[in-house]
C-alpha cells in the first residue's frame, strides 16, 4: 500500500476487514468454479483503490472452496491487524447469500447498520462481496446461485478489546469498510463509532444525551453530579462532530462536561480538541483575563503556567477567576451556536482539577 503524510510522519495505508472478505470471497468464487488455485486476488476498493492481495489458506472441491486474507491495517493501530479472514463458498439453487460464520458477531441492538438478528456485516463490505461473486460468475459462465461464509477465527476474543461489545455486536468482530482503505491514524473510525453509539441510544428512545470528554469527565458526570449514564457516550476530544451528528439524528437536548483544559479550546472555535488541531489555551484565558482586568504582570504568569488548573490557581489569587470564566463562557456559548443545529439545545457543565478534587466552575 502506499502511504500519506500525517503528523509530519510518512505513515502506510492499510485495508479493511470489508475488502478482505470480498477478496476472499472473489478468489474462493473463482477457485470452485474453475478448480484452480489462486496464489494473488485483484480488488478495486470502494474508493476506487486497486489491490493486489496474497491468497491464503486455499482449500476447494467440486463442492466448496475456502481461502483467506491477511488483514493489513498498514500504520494505524488496529486490533484486527493482522487477522486472518476467510470465506467459504458453496453453489446453492439460486442468488447469493452470504452470512458469518465463526469469529463474526451478531447485532442484537436496533439502530445499527445491519437489522437485529444479522451478521454484522455492514452494507458496503456486504455488496462489494456480492459484487465480487457476480463479477467472477459472469467471467465463467455460471448462473447458479452461492452460499458465502465470511469468518474470522480468534474474533470473538478480539471484539473483546472493540466497542462491539457495549454496541450489542455479540460473539465476535464486525466487518466493516466504506472506503475500503484505513487511513493511518484516521478519526473516521472513532467517529463512526460515535454515530453507531448515538444511533443506538436514538433507536432505544433518548432524546437526552449526556456527553463527557475523556474518564474525569464521565467520573465528574457519575459520581459528583450523580447523573442517570443511561443515555451517556464519551466523546473524548470530537465534540463538534459528535454535536453535530446529535443534531442531525434528532437529538433535542444535550448536556457536555467536561475539564477546563478541553472545554477552554471551545473559547477559540476548536471543536476537536486532540492537540494535534490546535492548543490555545493559555493563549484564550489571557485573553479572557485581559477582558477581566488582569495585570500584565499576571497575564505573563498564566502564560507560563503548564495547565489550565494551574492558571486557573493564579486567577483565583488575584481574585479575577469569576470575571475570566464570565467571558471564556460567552465565547464557548458564540461556539457551540455557530457549530450546533438550532433543534439540539445544549448546556455545558466545565469543572477543574482531578480526581477526588475536581470541581464545577461554571456551567452554561
Amino acid at each position: 500500500m502506499d502511504a500519506r503524510l500525517v503528523g509530519g510522519k510518512l505513515l502506510r495505508r492499510g485495508y479493511t476487514t470489508g475488502s478482505c472478505a470480498a477478496a476472499a470471497a472473489n478468489a474462493a468464487t473463482a477457485m470452485l468454479l474453475t478448480q484452480i488455485n489462486y496464489d494473488t486476488v485483484k480488488l478495486i476498493t470502494p474508493g476506487g483503490v486497486a489491490l493486489t492481495l496474497d491468497v491464503l489458506d486455499a482449500a476447494f472441491t467440486p463442492d466448496y472452496a475456502s481461502c483467506a486474507i491477511q488483514k493489513d491495517s498498514g500504520d494505524d493501530p488496529d486490533v484486527t491487524n493482522g487477522c486472518r479472514v476467510y470465506a467459504c463458498v458453496s453453489k446453492m439453487d439460486g442468488g447469493i447469500a452470504i452470512r458469518g460464520g465463526e469469529g463474526v458477531g451478531r447485532v442484537t441492538k436496533p439502530g445499527l447498520d445491519q437489522p437485529v438478528g444479522a451478521y454484522a456485516i455492514n452494507a458496503v463490505p456486504r455488496r462489494q462481496i456480492r459484487e465480487e461473486c457476480e463479477a467472477v460468475c459472469r467471467e465463467c459462465g455460471y448462473t447458479g446461485g452461492l452460499s458465502v461464509v465470511i469468518s474470522i477465527p480468534g474474533g470473538e476474543e478480539i471484539a473483546k478489546r472493540t466497542f462491539n461489545p457495549r454496541m450489542g455486536i455479540e460473539g465476535g468482530l464486525s466487518v466493516l469498510g466504506t472506503t475500503g482503505i484505513v487511513e493511518p491514524m484516521s478519526e473516521a473510525a472513532a467517529a463512526d463509532t460515535l454515530r453507531a453509539e448515538l444511533s443506538l441510544l436514538y433507536e432505544a428512545g433518548h432524546r437526552d444525551l449526556v456527553l463527557t470528554i475523556g474518564n474525569y469527565g464521565e467520573l465528574f458526570a457519575r459520581d459528583t453530579l450523580k447523573l442517570n449514564m443511561e443515555s451517556h457516550v464519551k466523546c473524548a476530544n470530537f465534540i463538534g462532530e459528535t454535536l453535530s451528528a446529535a443534531a442531525e439524528k434528532g437529538f433535542t437536548h444535550a448536556l457536555l462536561i467536561g475539564h477546563i483544559g478541553k472545554l477552554v479550546k471551545l473559547g477559540i472555535g476548536i471543536t476537536n480538541t486532540h492537540s494535534s488541531h490546535g492548543d490555545g489555551r493559555m493563549e484564550t484565558l489571557i485573553a479572557c483575563a485581559l477582558d477581566a482586568g488582569a495585570s500584565l504582570t499576571l497575564l505573563h504568569q498564566i502564560r507560563n503556567q503548564v495547565s489550565t488548573d494551574a492558571a486557573l490557581a493564579c486567577l483565583r489569587e488575584a481574585g479575577l477567576m469569576e470575571k475570566t470564566l464570565q467571558p471564556l463562557r460567552d465565547r464557548i456559548l458564540d461556539t457551540l451556536q455557530r457549530r450546533v443545529a438550532a433543534n439540539l439545545s445544549v448546556h455545558v457543565v466545565c469543572f477543574c482539577g482531578t480526581g477526588e478534587k475536581m470541581e464545577e466552575i461554571f456551567s452554561i
